[in-house]
């Protein structure tokens, strides 16, 4: 249980750093932005000519603060888009757009809620009973102020859902809506009740949030120094973003008024104060002392330490460990990328890896002693020294201080790692045994030992998706599978030899047929495609090389060969079936018929005249052909639309009396992407006979697709029921096309 929860706090973790990884670019934009801009630095370097109003630099330095500015004020969806990505295990995009969907719904249904308790009144202004800074405008909707809190949660909620559903199977009338279309759906039908939720519960997490903020500030120096060393004590378990998150962008780390707004997270107050620079004398200290400390021991105690390292190697192992050392140390100076010197200490000798996590943290409460309010945008390096301290100067960030603060903890790390280096013969780059190569560790190296003895234990536990297998072998295998793709009902694959599939073992795993075109295999199992696409990719993601038994894999000619004489054997049956019952007269009458209208105005003709093998031999269903001569799609009867597919060249329609259909524009039409369809309704929607449906470009389609011959198809008749065709030839939209005839069990 405890290694569950490790494990999900670590994706949790490393899910925060997509989105963290465009603060360095939003910071640098409001950073050169607000810099540049600022009166008083164009003055003092009189830099009026290049610089002042009106002149193009001006302009373009405005529009990079206000979209530096336009991140991080929309961080919270930035969060929620992020965090989803990074906990989804597939289809990372499916929970993308789930996450923004759900963030608005959330934020909706809170604004919904506002507004009923009169909170919000109705010219939209704030009660003046609400306390200031608890209500915002998030993504122009006045919501509850919960900041990046608000973008995780929707985050971690749409990542479990998606998780849960992108594979469900919905029965066959819904089956459209299953796999990954179900999961913003359900994120929006989850997230409607999660607003509502908030607005009750969200007023008693901001306060005990509050509280939690004041443990650290309300112990002044010690606290920052207690956080300080947990943010780098939990460096190696890969928490730390976890940790220091809230602190960054919540009101953990406090709240403040900046230019009239409420501002809350430490990084948030800095931005917002360096954005309203020209009304601030110093910036907050108090916000800053969650980063600030940083530059010291980034820029000045690590190096310190690589060089402490660097004197204690071994004559013959100097040079090589000396290039390793001042590579790592270059990249922490400039960046504040610690991993490989901090690792070292980790991997080697955990106790030098104590002696810099209490000196980092001690790093930062000297920072907050002497007031330096240097901010950053992700690390400590000397790009966010130079943009957010130099630049912004010493009277507002009392930068200089760093320098001989960082000088002391400079001689702090050399000497103490020297000492503790060869007092204890801790195997520090250089010093390793000689058969031992000299390298500098990574996470990576940390995470290998696990891993290697997880994988056994993971194979063992690995289940094969039979389903998945199957169709893999039918196709030839893995080495045969060069794409795998879906429309609305067909699994489309391209295989590199032709001759490799087997129609039989395909058919065995449910298929209504196999359709084969050149290196092209379509595979017809109905509107629950898009799951065994999404369950084929996942199976052949994870197989390194199939092996068969020689008996399982037939021939594959003669298995095609045999699926024909099959279905031949079949239709001949039938015929049989049929004429024995004319000739003994004793055809039955139907219990009851259902009328179906045509949907254009056209050439209607029997199903088996379709020029495309899956519909003309009923592999997906029964019905008719309508070839159309105007370009309109109507309802052939009263009913629901349950589906418009992606690529708008079919849709799927439920009639009032219970028959489910396809309207499939076009053969091939899904490769179009789109084009020439105008589709009017969308799913869900209740239409009348006559209604117009889609509008079709047929100029476009016709020189583009190869027919627009159009199957009308019911995809879910029951064994008593039959297709019986009323018009063959012209045929105007909303006359008779075919009836459907129930007979008694």
């Amino acid at each position: 249980m405890k290694d569950k929860i490790f494990g999900v706090l670590q994706r949790v973790g490393r899910s925060f750093m997509l989105p963290i990884a465009i603060l360095p670019v939003a910071g640098l934009l409001l950073g050169l932005g607000s810099s540049f801009t600022n009166t008083t630095t164009i003055e003092t370097y009189g830099l009026q000519w290049l610089l002042g109003d009106k002149t193009i630099l001006h302009a373009l330095l405005v529009i990079m603060n206000a979209v530096g500015s336009a991140i991080f004020d929309n961080l919270p969806l930035i969060f929620a888009v992020g965090v989803a990505i990074g906990m989804a295990k597939k289809e990372k995009e499916v929970s993308a757009l789930s996450a923004v969907i759900a963030y608005f719904v959330m934020n909706v249904s809170i604004n919904a809620m506002l507004k009923i308790s009169g909170k919000i009144l109705a010219d939209g202004s704030i009660a003046k009973d609400v306390l200031d800074g608890t209500i915002t405008s998030v993504c122009g909707i006045q919501s509850l102020q919960m900041g990046v809190f608000g973008g995780i949660i929707v985050g971690l909620g749409v990542a479990a859902l998606h998780n849960r559903f992108y594979k469900i199977e919905l029965p066959n009338a819904l089956s459209f809506f299953g796999g990954t279309r179900f999961v913003p759906i359900i994120s929006t039908v989850v997230y409607l009740f999660v607003g509502i939720l908030m607005y009750f519960i969200w007023p008693t997490v901001q306060n005990g949030i509050y509280a939690l903020g004041g443990v650290v500030t309300g112990t002044g120096y010690f606290g920052t120094l207690l956080f300080g060393i947990i943010k780098r004590a939990l460096i190696p378990f890969g928490l730390h973003h976890v940790f220091y998150m809230p602190f960054w962008q919540t009101a953990v780390g406090g709240t403040m008024e900046v230019a009239g707004h409420m501002v809350e997270g430490g990084q948030n107050i800095f931005f917002a104060q360096l954005a309203d620079s020209a009304n601030i004398a110093h910036f907050s200290a108090d916000a800053t002392r969650y980063f600030s400390g940083e530059f010291i021991f980034m820029i000045f105690g690590l190096p310190g330490a690589a060089l402490a390292m660097y004197k204690c190697a071994k004559p013959e192992k100097k040079k090589q460990a000396g290039s390793l050392l001042l590579s790592a140390t270059l990249a922490c100076m400039f960046t504040g990328i610690t991993e490989p010197l901090e690792f070292s200490f980790l991997f080697v000798a955990p106790a030098l890896f104590a002696v810099q996590v209490v000196l980092a943290g001690s790093a930062y409460m000297i920072a907050h002693i002497l007031n330096i309010a240097v901010g950053l945008t992700f690390s400590g390096g000397l790009l966010d020294f130079f943009l957010f301290g130099i630049l912004q100067g010493n009277e507002k960030t009392s930068w200089l201080l760093v320098i001989p603060v960082g000088i002391v903890y400079f001689l702090l790390y050399y000497f103490i790692f020297s000492f503790l280096i060869k007092k204890f013969d801790f195997k520090t780059p250089g010093r390793e045994d000689d058969d031992t190569e000299t390298k500098l560790y990574t996470k990576a190296d940390v995470n290998a030992r696990k891993a290697a003895k997880d994988t056994k234990a993971s194979d063992d536990k690995a289940t094969v998706d039979e389903l998945s297998q199957t169709i893999s072998r039918g196709l030839g295998g893995k080495a045969n599978i060069s794409d795998v793709d879906c429309c609305a009902t067909r699994l489309r694959i391209t295989v590199i030899d032709p001759e490799k599939v087997n129609d039989v073992l395909l058919k065995s795993t449910g298929a209504s047929g196999v359709v084969h075109k050149g290196q092209g295999v379509q595979i017809i199992y109905g509107p629950r495609v898009t799951v065994i696409k999404s369950d084929l990719e996942d199976y052949l993601a994870s197989v390194t090389e199939e092996h068969f038994e020689d008996d399982a894999v037939e021939n594959n000619t003669a298995g095609a060969d045999e699926a024909k004489n099959e279905n031949a054997a079949s239709d001949k049956a039938q015929e049989s079936d049929v004429k024995a019952e004319k000739e003994a007269g004793d055809v039955k009458e139907p219990t009851s018929t259902v009328i179906i209208s045509s949907p254009m105005t056209g050439i209607a003709a029997d199903l088996s005249t379709a020029p495309d093998e899956a519909f003309a031999s009923k592999m997906m269903g029964d019905g008719a052909v309508v070839t159309p001569e105007e370009g309109v799609v109507v309802a052939p009867e009263d009913g629901t639309v349950l589906f418009v597919f992606d690529t708008k060249h079919a849709l799927g329609f439920t009639t009032d009396s219970g028959i489910g259909m396809i309207i499939h524009v076009g053969i091939d039409t899904v490769k179009l992407e789109g084009k020439g369809f105008d589709v009017q309704v969308e799913a869900g929607c209740h239409v009348n006979k006559g209604d117009v449906l889609m509008k079709l470009d047929l100029d476009y389609l016709k020189a583009n697709a190869p027919s627009v011959t159009t199957p009308v198809i019911c995809t879910e008749l029951k064994d008593n029921q039959k297709i019986r065709l009323i018009t063959d030839g012209p045929i105007k939209a909303g006359e008779p096309l075919y009836a459907v005839d129930t007979y008694e069990k």
